[in-house]
């Protein structure tokens, strides 16, 4: 706007037209110059101003706390301290900015903090649980396999149990259970007996330790040597014991 109205009022003779825009441009430069220069400065920027320049200055003979520490044999450089142990540099000055009250940084920090230990503590006790889990699987594992291989011993007690008897013209077992489960048509019979008497409150281990000794006592025979002795002073000399751990 201010070129035009310079075009619209020079009209003198003779003067090219490239050069009366260019003086145009150059008045609008200038003018720009002189209002940022008068542009008022806001009391923010001024303070800042004055504090960095206060603060890049160094301390003078004139500042009261200089001349003091002169007077004690400090010089200009020289590293605070009996020993010049000390610092060289001032300690930084840090402004603060935000809106926020005193302590609310340090208020953030150790709430973050507290947030991480408490996440650092779920996942050790999620890791505490996984495991706790990982040892029942275990457990549960190694106790069913083992009640697995004694209910396989019982049953390997009971047919030989069975076969004894048989040969010594035994018909029926001391304890139903002694011998191995009859037919699916005769079963329904076996379990109403069954039921009159306590070998339902037995556990498999139970069984098989009865069993066993039954075998020993009555027949002289070792379900994990797999052998009939001949009397008891025999399975006693030459039977290592009465369990599978004994025999292992």
């Amino acid at each position: 706007l201010l070129a035009l109205l310079t075009l619209r009022q020079d009209v003198r003779p003779g003067v090219p037209m490239v050069r009366r825009v260019k003086e145009a441009i150059q008045k609008e430069e200038k003018q720009k110059e002189a209002n940022e220069k008068n542009r008022q400065k806001s009391i923010k920027e001024e303070e800042k101003e004055r504090r960095d320049l206060v603060l890049k200055s160094a301390l003078g003979n004139e500042n009261k706390g200089f001349a003091l520490l002169q007077k004690m044999g400090y010089r200009s450089g020289q590293a605070l301290g009996k020993s010049g142990e000390g610092i060289v540099e001032p300690i930084p000055l840090n402004i603060k900015t935000g809106l926020s009250g005193l302590g609310h940084d340090e208020l953030k920090k150790r709430k973050a903090e507290e947030k991480l230990e408490n996440y650092r503590q779920k996942l050790h006790m999620k890791k505490q649980a996984n495991e706790e889990a990982a040892d029942q699987f275990r457990i549960r594992l190694k106790n069913k396999q083992e009640e697995r291989k004694m209910e396989g011993d019982l049953r390997k007690s009971q047919r030989a149990c069975q076969r004894l008897d048989m040969q010594k013209d035994i018909d029926v077992p001391k304890e139903t259970w002694y011998w191995l489960e009859p037919e699916e048509e005769d079963r329904k019979d076996e379990e109403d007996k069954e039921d009159e008497g306590t070998s339902s409150d037995l556990s498999v281990s139970e069984k098989l330790h009865l069993l066993t000794a039954y075998l020993r006592q009555e027949h002289f025979y070792c379900v994990w040597c797999g052998t009939t002795y001949e009397d008891s002073e025999d399975l006693s000399s030459n039977c290592p014991g009465d369990s599978a751990a004994d025999h292992d």
